[in-house]
């Protein structure tokens, strides 16, 4: 920077120089030989005043005015361009995946048929189509016999039912209820021998209403699950019996953390019972137990507490059975083997002994079963995601389990007995169902008990056998058959003749096949025919009460 100020200051040195030398120069040139001065006289005034005007100043600011607005009419134009057109064949072609549609449901559907016996076959059902706000529905039925196996319409039967049901799904929480009718009538038609000919057997009609309420929630995350429920049972017959159950039913679980987890399952059931007598009965348990997750085993330990107010028989009224269940997953979601020990207080109603058996007798005592030790052990298979195998073993002893026994008033009618001190039960299982795609569907089941009473001379109409082959079989969606074989071992009861003596007798082993044939017009109309005991054996899983031979059954259906 310095250099360039010394550089230029040199510039302006060199030509001011140049400029005095020009000047010098011309002065000399004026003033030469050639050049003559005039006369002239100069007058020099030293009191002269120099004075100027005085100069007026403008002291106003300059204003400078804004241009006027005016209307601006901006115009657009628009011009529409267009491309020439051009015949191009395109070679591709872009490919889109087509929405599925969703198959059509019919939510209703009415069957009806008729069959020898005199037999009239009614069935409804209706139901809600999709939802994930709620599901709803009702079912209706109506199976009645005008003639029987025996004596024609002395061992007629009807059995009518309607049930309607409803659930609700909330944010984590569904409520859902159930609300049944159903009206049973049967005929004591096992007497030996007739009494007259024109004698007409007195019949059983039972009035059973069924209400049942719950709720529980659900979603991933949540630490505490729960499930509430409370039902209410009513029966009557047509000997003024009256039975009414009130049960509540609560189930929790505590997730601790992703392997370990809290369990309490708590249930009460308050019995009145009235015929010749009024009887309360009231059961309670509670049953803690704590689960782990042990990589591939998974253990189980608990206590199951129980209290019942029976007096038959002189039932413990307080019980503890402790729980303990290991179960071991060599093979995840394929292979389960588990094995335990446990007992439970089972809650008995004449509600279900009367579907059990509907021939017993007035003022029949009930009591709760309890099963006082169970040792078990068992496995769950699943071969090929075709093959599901289950198997059980188990040694268990019982008080107060109830066997039927015909009455010594009246052989037609049963009586419950119970085994004077404990019944010790050796219990195998067995079950494994072949299901391929939709097409066909093979099952096998078997049930084995053998029982040793203490008192009880036989395990009175308790066979020891129940088995059963089923199997399915869907051909092109147009025909459909359905068959089961199944066989029950004989069983024996005492009958009491009317001069006082009595007689042990031996039921029939049963073999009875079972065939269903639908054949579909449409997806609304479908043609059915059902045949039940294939075979025509007038079987007896009573004694005195001999089955119906070879029941036909044909009739349609309609869905819309």
């Amino acid at each position: 920077m310095k250099n360039k100020l010394k550089k230029a200051s040199l510039v302006l040195v060199l030509c001011a120089g140049y400029s005095f030398m020009n000047s010098a120069e011309a002065q000399t040139t004026g003033w030469g030989e050639g050049a003559k001065l005039q006369d002239a006289e100069v007058v020099v005034e030293k009191d002269r005043k120099i004075e100027l005007p005085r100069a007026s100043r403008n002291y106003q600011k300059f204003a400078v005015a804004p241009p006027e607005q005016g209307d601006r009419n901006v115009r657009y134009r628009f011009s529409d361009y267009r491309l020439a057109e051009q015949d191009v064949d395109l070679q591709m072609r872009v490919l889109t995946i087509k929405q599925d549609e969703l198959t059509k449901l019919y939510g209703n559907y009415l069957k009806a048929g008729i069959g020898n016996y005199g037999t009239l076959y009614l069935k409804g059902y209706f139901h809600n189509k999709r939802s994930n706000v709620a599901s709803y529905g009702a079912d209706v039925s109506h199976i009645t016999s005008a003639r029987g196996p025996v004596d024609g319409k002395n061992s007629a039967v009807t059995n009518s039912a309607i049930n309607v049901n409803g659930e609700t799904y909330m944010q984590g929480l569904t409520l859902g209820g159930k609300l049944g009718y159903g009206r049973d009538k049967y005929h004591f038609y096992g007497f030996s021998p007739k009494p007259t000919d024109d004698w007409v057997t007195p019949n059983q009609v039972f009035n059973r209403v069924n209400a049942e309420g719950y709720m529980h929630n659900h979603g991933a995350g949540m630490p505490l699950l729960f499930r509430a429920g409370l039902n209410v049972n009513y029966l009557n017959d047509r000997y003024d019996m009256r039975e009414t159950n009130i049960a509540a039913k609560l189930n929790t679980e505590y997730g601790i953390d992703d392997v370990s987890a809290f369990k309490v399952d708590t249930d009460l059931s308050l019995v009145s019972h009235k015929d010749s007598a009024s009887v309360s009965r009231t059961l309670f348990k509670v049953h803690p137990q704590y689960e782990r997750q042990l990589n591939a085993i998974r253990l189980s330990i608990g206590a199951n507490i129980a209290y019942t107010g029976d007096t038959v028989n002189d039932a413990r009224k307080f019980n503890v059975y402790p729980t303990v269940r290991v179960g071991v997953e060599p093979i995840k979601d394929n292979l389960l083997i588990y094995a335990g020990i446990g007992g439970d207080l089972q809650r008995v109603t004449l509600y279900h002994l009367t579907q059990e058996n509907p021939f017993l007798a007035p003022n029949v005592r009930v009591a709760d079963q309890n099963k006082g030790l169970e040792v078990y052990g068992g496995m769950q298979a699943n071969i090929a995601n075709y093959l599901h195998l289950t198997g059980r073993v188990a040694y268990q002893n019982f008080r107060n389990m109830y066997f039927y026994n015909n009455s010594a008033s009246d052989s037609s009618k049963f009586d419950l007995l119970y085994d004077d001190g404990v019944t010790n039960v050796f219990n195998i299982y067995g079950e494994a169902t072949f299901n391929y795609s939709d097409e066909l569907r093979i099952g096998l089941k078997a049930d084995y008990n053998k029982y040793s009473t203490a008192s009880l001379e036989q395990a009175f109409h308790r066979p020891e056998l129940m088995a059963s082959v089923f199997a399915t079989y869907n051909f092109y969606d147009k025909i459909l058959f359905n068959s089961e074989l199944y066989y029950i071992g004989s069983s024996f009861g005492r009958i009491y003749r009317p001069d006082g003596t009595s007689v042990l007798r031996e039921t029939d082993t049963i073999i009875d096949l079972n065939l269903k044939a639908d054949y579909r017009f449409s997806n609304r109309f479908t043609t059915f025919l059902m045949v039940n005991n294939l075979f025509a054996q007038k079987y007896e899983r009573f004694v005195n009460y001999p089955n119906k031979s070879i029941n036909l059954i044909g009739g349609v259906s309609y869905s819309f």
